[in-house]
This record gives structure tokens, sequence and C-alpha cells, in this order.
């Protein structure tokens, strides 16, 4: 099999159209472009789009946009184009029917016959007897008079690979050498009744045709790869392939529960990390350490320097877990690396419509700018930077009552008083000189500053926690800031 240092790097990326991108998907993504740029090999994005009945255009072009969004580029594929056109699979189909036919010409697959009721009934006999439960070969040798009793039936047959009779031995990039006996890989198919290619036909002939050198997949496909092998070498013999790729399969990504992440997990969504204001750096940080590190004392760093580090055989193969709580806290770091300005830019889009309660001509270009700098220190995700900032644009304070009735207790009337009184003769342009004045109104009242600040940071910001609360009230300004403490005093009186 091909290694890193004997040809030129060329892996690929084929995922199917089928609804939202999910993390898994992402994860496998980032380690083929990883892998090829530190090569300085070829990405191929590749299109299995041959199952109608699930693929869509809506879809294909969800995809597309999300890989854009993470940033991900690729050297062949759709929108680039390549010398392996076309790269969607259900644009190839005269492909797969003359490398299906090669196969059948030269005995290496044949038409099977056998109805489903069949086949389960000869499955279920075998697993009673203890023996493999694959297909067992029942069509390989027909006569041509059982096949011309099988077409007189009206039987449309599937076409069926004849695999080898040989244990099959490979060199798993993650996991190391791995053997299948030739009774645990029965022949399979690679063409419906109805002509329709199986990807355990389209998805090798692609890599062949494509000239992959290192097929890095999740686990869940390692059991396929034996049949592929045994397919690569048929198609050397025919001279459609050159040679059988170098495989790795990458380790499941478990869910809650430790049961792996399927799409149907809520957490599996891309669209989720995206609506949520993931950064594509941060949540790309977090995947990649999913079976892989950089080193064992760093988890936050750039897909640079990710690309620059990254081996394919340093990929653990136990399973990785996700932890939504760490895939934030990574890329809360992430958000606290970037400049202010792209900061500011980058939460665009939660500081108006939908997402923001204010209307627009309330919104202040000068006091975002002067706030952003705080808020930066303070969000795991972007999508928090709305309720972070609305009380500078909103008339009122949004009524959080849970935040209310933790924050007004009982002397909390007299405590603003003084705080009111206290702030009104403060010195607006510097946040010391309010800090300094709401401490004294503190200790008017035997309150330190964490419990004098609680009730004007409700009366406020309509909150109990939020961005520094003395920065805030300058940006807010002293007009709004002690007429809003009035609206409290009145509201505690009532």
């Amino acid at each position: 099999m091909s290694s890193v240092a004997s040809a030129p790097v060329r892996v690929r990326f084929c995922p199917s159209p089928t609804g939202n991108p999910h993390v898994g998907l992402v994860r496998t993504a980032l380690f083929n472009w990883a892998f090829a740029k530190h090569h300085q090999g070829t990405l191929v994005f590749r299109i299995e789009d041959t199952d109608a009945a699930r693929d869509s255009e809506e879809s294909y072009d969800q995809l597309l946009d999300s890989l854009r969004w993470l940033g991900f580029d690729w050297d062949e594929g759709p929108e680039v184009g390549g010398p392996h056109a076309p790269y969607r699979q259900s644009q190839r189909m005269d492909i797969y029917k003359d490398v299906a036919r090669k196969l059948q010409d030269a005995g290496r697959a044949y038409h099977c016959y056998c109805s489903t009721a069949e086949l389960d009934a000869r499955r279920d006999a075998a697993r009673a007897a203890g023996k493999p439960s694959g297909y067992d070969g029942h069509c390989r040798d027909l006569s041509a008079e059982q096949i011309d009793a099988y077409k007189a039936e009206g039987r449309s047959p599937i076409v069926r690979f004849r695999m080898p009779d040989e244990t099959i031995t490979f060199t798993d990039l993650v996991r190391g050498e791995l053997t299948f006996t030739a009774e645990n890989v029965p022949d399979y198919g690679i063409v419906r009744a109805n002509g329709a290619p199986l990807y355990t036909l389209v998805n090798p002939v692609d890599d062949a045709l494509m000239e992959i050198t290192h097929v890095l997949r999740g686990e869940d496909l390692l059991s396929s790869t034996p049949r592929q092998i045994a397919l690569y070498k048929a198609l050397i013999d025919l001279g459609i392939a050159k040679e059988i790729p170098s495989f790795g399969h990458l380790p499941y990504v478990m869910g809650e529960g430790n049961k792996k992440l399927s799409k149907r997990d809520p957490e599996s969504s891309l669209n989720l990390y995206r609506e949520r204001g993931f950064l594509p750096e941060g949540l790309l940080n977090y995947l990649s350490l999913l079976g892989w590190s950089l080193s064992g004392d760093r988890d936050v760093f750039s897909m640079d320097e990710m690309v620059a580090a990254f081996e394919i055989s340093d990929v653990n193969p136990n399973p990785a877990r996700f932890d939504l709580k760490k895939c934030e806290a990574i890329n809360a770091d992430h958000i606290r690396l970037l400049d202010v300005k792209d900061f500011t830019e980058r939460c665009a889009p939660w500081l108006r419509a939908p997402f923001a309660p204010w209307a627009p001509e309330d919104f202040d270009e000068a006091k975002w700018q002067a706030v952003a700098p705080h808020a930066q220190t303070r969000l795991k995700v972007l999508s928090e930077i709305t309720d972070n900032v609305d009380f500078l644009f909103l008339a009122e304070p949004v009524e959080d009552e849970a935040s209310w009735t933790k924050a007004m207790k009982e002397g909390s009337d007299a405590l603003l008083r003084t705080a009111r009184e206290k702030l009104e003769s403060a010195d607006w342009t510097s946040p010391e000189s309010l800090k300094e004045a709401v401490l004294a109104a503190g200790e008017t009242h035997g309150l330190k500053l964490g419990k004098a600040q609680a009730p004007v940071r409700v009366a406020v910001t309509g909150r109990t926690i939020g961005l520094p609360l003395f920065e805030s009230l300058e940006i807010l300004g002293k007009e709004k800031t002690l007429a809003r403490i009035d609206a409290a005093l009145a509201k505690l009186a009532a």
C-alpha cells in the first residue's frame, strides 16, 4: 500500500447531501483537510448523491455553504473543477455502469437472483447453526438453465462482487495491522436490481479514478474496507486502478450516555453552532481534539498550527466524547483572541433583526464601539452579545423577575437612594469614580461592594449578571442611569 512518502498525497472528503451537516462529518473533513495541507497534497471534495430519494439540491447548497463558512478550501471538486470532473456521483452513472460490466465480463462479479425472503431464511438458518450469516454464495456459479428459470419467474438480479477466498490483512493508519478472514467477508452487492450502483461500487471506483492515495474516514466504515481492498485488486487487474490506497479509520464521536453521536442528536447539528455564534476556528479547534491533540498541555491553537503538526498516526483510535461545555470554553478563548475590530464585525448579525429586540434607529454605534472590548471578555458564543448590551439600546431594561427577586432584598430601596445620591455627584468620565460612589453607598448601609452593586445592576441593566458594571454605567450615561434607578425605586415603593 502507498505511504505518505511514496507519492503525492491525495485525499478526499465525500459527503452525501442529505440534510444539515453534522459535527462528525465536519471532524472527518477537518482531518482530511489538515492531512492534505500538512503534506502539501491535494484535497478532493466529492459529492455522493446517488440516492435520489434522500439527496436534495437544497442540502447540496447547504453543504457547500457550511464548508465555506468553516474556512475549508479544496483543490478539486464543485465550484473548483479539476482533471477528474464531474465530482458529483449523480453525473458519473455511465462510468459505474461501464465498470460493473467489465467486472462481470472478467468473472469478478455476477448476477444474484436471490429474493429478500430467501436471503433472510438462509441467514437465520446460518445463525441457528452458529455459522457466519453473510451471503452464502448461492448464485455464484449458476448454470444457464438455472439462470433461465429465474428469468422466467420474472426475477430482476442484483450484481454481486465475487470475493476471493483468502484472508485480507492491511495496516490501518490509526489502528495498526488488521486481518479479516474470508468467511467473514462474503460476496456483496454492487448494483441494485434497478441498475442503480451502490456505495460499495461507486466509492472505490471514484477513489481509483481520482487516484486517491489515503482514505481517512469514520470507524463505522471499517467493516467495508476488506471488501474494497478486494475490489481495488480487481480494478488494478482491469487497468482501472493504479494502487490500493492506505486507509485510516477515525474514532467514533460519542454523545450523551456514551452513545455514538448521531444526526438526530441536537448537539450534532452544525447549524446549531452557527446560529449560536460559534467561531469557525473555535469549533474546528474543539473538533480537532476529538481523537487528536497538538500537545498534552495545550488545547487552544490556530488551524495553521494544527496543519503544521497534524499526522494521522497521532490520532487516538479510542472513541472521543463530545463535551459541549469544553467546546464553549475553547470558543470563548478564540473570541478573546480576536482583535476588537474583528470582534465587533462578527457580532453584527446579533445586533440587528431578527435577534435584536431594539429598533434599528435606537442602536447607537458609538456606545457599541465603547462597550465591545468589555463584552469580548465575557462571551462564550457571539449570540450572547444581544442580552449583554440590550440595556444600552432599549428605552427600559429587560424585566427579569428572577434577577429582580434575587437582588432587591429588604433595604434595597434605601441602598438605591444612597447610591443615586453618590452617583449624582460622581465623575461620569471615570468608571473608578462610579465604583467609589457605589462602594461608599454600600459602606453607609454596612454592605460590601458585591452586595451593594447588585441592586444597582438590576435597576440599570435588568439582570444580575452582565458586563463590567461601572464601565457600563459610564457608557449608558448619567441621565439614563439615574432615571432607571428612579424607576426601580418607584417599583419598590409600589
